[in-house]
């Protein structure tokens, strides 16, 4: 495009409204007069978004240097952004299905200077004067909503895009998941949530060679004060789009499984398993505040007992989560909310091993 300039780069895992299950890399550039995804070749995979890329790989066989695929979105087509919770993901949303993004950043100060960025972008764009009513009854003239203020969790940029906030309705959808697990006997102070992260889980598959291979499974960590939560999350259906005309297959959290923090051993830091990942290993008992464990394969014979073992040298009795938390600051307060958790539940400060 003609006087167009580059102002943002981000590198993060995106998901496409119409390929909800396909997380795959992209390099989102911003400009002054659209957002471009670039794309790796697993993007050869999102059949539903084939017919829709600005250009791919096999449009330029015969050129010099390597072509990946690339998706854009014109900022004149953008109409609303929902911003995940603490910042930890962000969702773009065009005229159209195929025009709906999640950016999976996992790092709050990511999304927090993309956004930044994108305001200034869009306050740069040429404003088209709305039409005037011809007439202003009494209501409409005081009932008008002014641009750039939050109202209802909602910014309306100068531009006409909103920004679509967290309500508190959604941190009460989890502390009601978080509730429903516990027993009535529970106090209630252990609902209340300390760290909402976006993490991978790592499961170590055994190779054919020597060399085992490690798969990354997404996933949302929720922390209260005396508990430790995983969930399937879904980043790209919620909130419904206004073109949606029936609810999602799936619901928006989905929970695999619950600990107890008291119940943690020790954790266990360094490249084994996967690089800067942390392995939590829990002693595998019920506890009497959690209805249950939540693990999907809790009643599996073969592959459920590898899975309640497997890691750096799991012993019988032992559950561990191996998790890769990407951003370092959310790895740091994610280690540190643990050890004053678990100091003040033990009385004891949490055994942390470094495995090298």
């Amino acid at each position: 495009m003609e006087n167009e300039e580059l102002k943002h780069i981000l590198w993060t895992s995106v998901l496409f409204y119409r390929s909800p299950d396909v997380e795959t890399t992209a390099c989102v550039l911003l400009s002054t007069k659209a957002i471009y995804f670039i794309l790796d070749d697993m993007a050869s995979s999102l059949t539903n978004q084939s017919m829709m890329w600005t250009w791919h790989p096999s449009e330029h066989k015969d050129t010099d240097f390597l072509i990946s695929f690339c998706f854009t979105l014109k900022l004149k087509d953008l109409q609303s952004i929902n911003v995940g919770l603490f910042d930890q993901y962000f969702r773009v949303v065009g005229p159209s299905a195929d025009h709906i993004i999640s950016c999976l950043t996992r790092d709050g100060y990511g999304t927090h200077r993309f956004l930044q960025q994108l305001m200034m972008v869009l306050s740069l764009l040429e404003k088209v004067p709305s039409p005037e009513p011809s007439e202003l009854d009494f209501y409409s003239q005081f009932g008008n909503k002014s641009t750039g203020k939050m109202e209802n969790y909602e910014l309306v940029h100068s531009s006409k895009v909103k920004f679509v906030y967290p309500s508190e309705e959604e941190i009460g959808d989890l502390t009601f998941i978080v509730a429903e697990r516990k027993t009535p006997q529970a106090p209630s102070h252990s609902f209340n949530i300390l760290l909402y992260v976006l993490v991978f889980q790592v499961h170590v598959v055994p190779g054919q060679t020597t060399q085992n291979q490690t798969v990354l499974q997404p996933k949302t960590l929720i922390l209260t004060s005396t508990d430790v939560f995983l969930l399937d999350e879904d980043h790209i259906s919620y909130p419904l789009p206004e073109f949606a005309k029936e609810p999602p297959q799936r619901d928006k959290y989905r929970l695999t499984d619950a600990r107890r923090i008291r119940d943690l051993d020790r954790v266990l830091m360094g490249y084994q398993t996967y690089p800067q990942a942390l392995t939590l290993v829990f002693d595998d008992v019920p506890g009497p505040d959690l209805l249950c464990h939540l693990t999907m394969d809790h009643f599996a014979e073969s592959e459920g007992k590898g899975d309640r073992t497997q890691g750096l040298g799991g012993a019988e009795g032992e559950v561990q989560w191996c998790i890769f938390v990407p951003g370092a600051d959310s790895r740091e307060r994610l280690i540190s909310l643990l050890a004053r958790q678990w100091e003040t539940l033990c009385s004891r400060e949490l055994p942390v091993e470094l495995t090298g």
